[in-house]
């Protein structure tokens, strides 16, 4: 394997796990790429871009999968 695919594979196998994180690994294909899509939109530094990432960050802190996503989406809002 190439230094190239090899890269890109981790690359997949990355965004893979950020979609399994975010309880998301059932969904339909179509509705996660119209919210990637909607995602690509957002200007960085803004105020949603700020306040999407902010619920990244905490997701990424929480130790469960199930439950604990949703709580933090929440307390977001």
């Amino acid at each position: 394997m190439t230094a190239d695919r090899k890269k890109e594979a981790r690359e997949r196998f990355l965004l893979g796990g950020i979609v399994a994180r975010a309880g998301l690994s059932k969904a339909d294909r179509a509705f996660l790429l119209g919210g990637f899509i909607e995602l690509a939109r957002v200007t960085p530094g803004t105020t949603e871009h700020r306040r999407l990432r902010d619920i990244g960050e905490e997701a990424f802190k929480a130790p469960s999968l199930d439950g604990g996503l949703r709580h933090i989406a929440e307390a977001a809002e």
